[in-house]
């Protein structure tokens, strides 16, 4: 209908839009509220500040959604459901730099440094979000992902203090034993909240599994309640409302490395938020162009601005929420809006910190061990995406990750250091994250980029580069063996020079048999030595001998011969080609013979399709073996730990 509203601007009715609202409120809340508790545990803050904390947070966070959700002017904010909250990797920073400005000491004395460095970061990433897309290149996966998993990895130190703190915190006197049953007492609240939060995501779906956080918060304090180990008298002594002024703490502070820190935090979050972004607007069915990320992001700046006026935390698009869009179908982003209204009059009630704040901090650890590492398997997924063959990338994660669980394990190695120093190595995460970012300059866009060596020509190891500066015929007698009998996968390979990097090249190689014709690749498949006569041959040598040598560690009987030979006839008399099976991923030879006949039954269409694949496979096995043995010293080291394991 022309005219007619996009589902994302239409008003539910009034009722709807409440319960709607509260409903992403409660999705939101533990990951919301998490955030100023683990910051205010880390700089030792006591529990007035931690209510302040915890309310100035929701306070940011309502009016940071509705900015986001509901816009203000025209350039600033997405207009999508949205949720703003508080990004968890500016946790580990923010306690660094409000340490190192207390001089290690804690309390709210940092806290003007660290505000003044958040106001910063706002400001700048506002003025920065219109050229933001031109940044994202400094941000690949390999380096998102090693932020990713340094950032879950480090901040589980911080979970597991507050894991064993009823020890840690045990009276002056207190004997050895009773230390230990305090210990023991918030291990198990820490286990109940994390076996409640697995156990609801395993039985429930759908939005009981978005809030399991929440359950095992709840149901976990309940429990600490019964046993006498909570302690909510400061709700009764909270005021019934409360605003938090601007600059409560005092005059902001600026420091340039606690500014850098959260630069780069920003930089981090700020592909978060475009993700989400292009997420919501595929849930929402809305075309995402470069001005909605330009939107987004200076929507993010300016919440972080007043996140350091309202002592407050920076912000970025919770990822939960968009979930919550897909599984509740709700595209409208006034829902959103009113959750954001919501949080604002959360936000003015004291007595509502103040509950948050009596949950006993074990429990709180077990959330938040739960949410951290739950962060670091994104993380891990993220790079298993990246190419990890390239030594350079491997070289960049595994520095990365190597020093910010240094600065982890031995968090009193910033000792004596100058108080921006301090700040650097004080947080696993603001080093991990400095030094990605530096050596993926370092080794991807600075100087003469010399990737690692391909392949062997000549009894030489060749480079990228060289790889890219060959002619047809050089380029055709280096990688043509990859296919049997076929030259043309090579010859249409080297068309699409030159190659960034490994990846590319394998792409190329792949994209050129993808793009064939049937009847190429048919005849390309047709080539192969059928599998079984690969694995009865009694000769040696040649490639393909090399491709199934993993399978033929002994003889076959008898029996296990006949039947092979039946598989490969009746293979044969249905789709007329040889069985082409890439033998290195598959486990064992009783695996092969049933992933045989299973493709046997297949339909012709389906087994061309997967024939091919196979095809693919093989050319890819065979391209990681040409890596190695132009890397031999590397390729010797995988090959040891494979042998450990």
């Amino acid at each position: 209908m022309p005219g007619a509203k996009h589902p994302v601007d239409q008003v539910p009715p009034l009722g709807r839009l409440a319960v709607l609202g509260i409903q992403h409120v409660l999705a939101f809340y533990a990951g919301a509220v998490i955030v100023p508790l683990v910051i205010s545990q880390g700089l030792g803050l006591d529990t007035a500040t931690t209510v302040h904390l915890i309310n100035a947070d929701l306070l940011t966070c309502g009016i940071a959604t509705i900015i986001q959700s509901a816009g203000l002017g025209p350039k600033i904010g997405v207009r999508l459901p949205l949720i703003q909250g508080v990004t968890f990797t500016a946790v580990s920073p923010l306690i660094a730099i409000g340490m190192a400005a207390s001089g290690g000491a804690g309390g709210t004395a940092g806290l003007p440094t660290m505000y003044g460095s958040i106001i910063a970061a706002g400001i700048l990433t506002f003025l920065a979000a219109p050229w933001f897309a031109r940044l994202l290149r400094f941000f690949p996966p390999v380096v998102t992902g090693t932020l990713l998993t340094v950032m879950g990895t480090t901040l589980m130190s911080v979970s597991a203090g507050d894991i064993v703190s009823l020890g840690t915190n045990a009276p002056d006197g207190a004997s050895a034993a009773a230390v230990n049953a305090l210990t023991l007492r918030g291990l198990g609240y820490a286990v109940l909240t994390i076996v409640l939060i697995v156990a609801v995501q395993r039985i429930f779906k759908g939005f009981m599994a978005t809030i399991s956080v929440l359950i095992g918060l709840v149901v976990a304090t309940g429990v600490a309640v019964a046993l006498g180990d909570a302690d909510f008298t400061g709700v009764a002594q909270a005021a019934p409302l409360g605003v938090t002024t601007p600059f409560y703490f005092g005059v902001p502070q600026f420091s340039a490395a606690g500014v850098l820190s959260m630069l780069i935090v920003m930089a981090v979050t700020a592909v978060e938020t475009t993700g989400d972004v292009f997420a919501t607007g595929e849930v929402v069915g809305k075309r995402i162009t470069p001005a909605h990320i330009a939107a987004a992001l200076r929507a993010d700046g300016l919440s972080t601005l007043l996140g350091g006026v309202l002592n407050s935390f920076p912000y970025t698009c919770f990822a939960q929420n968009v979930g919550l869009v897909r599984l509740t179908r709700v595209k409208s982003r006034w829902v959103v809006t009113v959750a954001g209204a919501i949080m604002i009059v959360l936000g003015l009630l004291p007595k509502a910190g103040a509950v948050v704040a009596a949950i006993p901090t074990p429990v709180i650890g077990g959330a938040s061990l739960a949410m951290f590492a739950s962060v670091a398997v994104v993380g891990i997924q993220t790079l298993g995406k990246v190419d990890l063959r390239d030594n350079r990338n491997a070289v960049i994660a595994s520095t990365s990750i190597g020093l910010a669980l240094l600065v982890t394990f031995k968090p009193d190695i910033s000792a004596g250091m100058p108080a921006w120093l301090q700040i650097i190595f004080g947080s696993g995460v603001t080093i991990g994250a400095l030094t990605a970012v530096v050596l993926n300059l370092l080794f991807f866009h600075v100087g003469r980029q010399s990737g690692e060596d391909v392949a062997v020509v000549a009894g030489r190891a060749v480079s990228l580069e060289e790889v890219n500066a060959m002619d047809r015929e050089e380029f055709v007698a280096t990688l043509g063996g990859l296919y049997d009998g076929a030259a043309w996968p090579a010859e249409r390979a080297w068309e699409q020079r030159p190659f960034s990097s490994t990846s590319r090249l394998r792409q190329a190689l792949e994209d050129a048999v993808l793009a064939a014709s049937p009847a190429e690749q048919e005849a390309l498949v047709a080539g192969y030595t059928d599998v079984v006569d690969l694995l009865l041959s009694r000769e040696d040598g040649g490639q393909a001998h090399l491709d199934t040598a993993s399978l033929a560690l002994e003889e076959f009987d008898d029996a296990e011969a006949a039947e092979l030979r039946g598989l490969a006839a009746a293979y044969r008399e249905r789709f007329g080609r040889p069985l082409v099976m890439c033998v290195a991923r598959v486990a064992d030879r009783s695996q092969l013979v049933a992933r045989g006949w299973q493709r046997v039954e297949s339909s012709p269409a389906r087994e061309a399709r997967v024939a091919l694949g196979e095809v693919i496979d093989i050319a890819d096995e065979r391209f990681d073996v040409m890596i190695a043995d132009a890397n031999p010293i590397r390729s010797a080291w995988a090959r040891k730990f494979e042998q450990l394991g």
